[in-house]
């Protein structure tokens, strides 16, 4: 089994009106909305360490999501700083 890595950060727009998974989808975790459905009613995502069964939980600036080794933490996107000149 793979060694879960640090999580990246993910960039929202507003605080606390992403849902798990829309925000599943925006970091990359999953594909679609559909196996976002699977993958959180089976039990395989975590949010902040706990298994988190509602596809609908809204999530907090700060918030950490792992789905197996990978991990997302959900950032402010106004303090966000790419790097990028524009």
């Amino acid at each position: 089994m793979p060694e879960p890595v640090e999580p990246f950060d993910v960039p929202v727009r507003e605080e606390s009106v992403i849902r798990l998974g829309q925000f599943l989808k925006l970091a990359n975790l999953i594909e679609s909305g559909s196996q976002a459905k699977e993958v959180v009613a089976s039990g395989e995502v975590l949010v902040n360490g706990e298994v988190e069964t509602r596809r609908g939980r809204q999530l907090t600036m700060g918030d950490v999501v792992r789905l197996g080794p990978q991990a997302a933490r959900v950032a402010d996107e106004a303090s966000y700083d790419d790097g990028l000149p524009w």
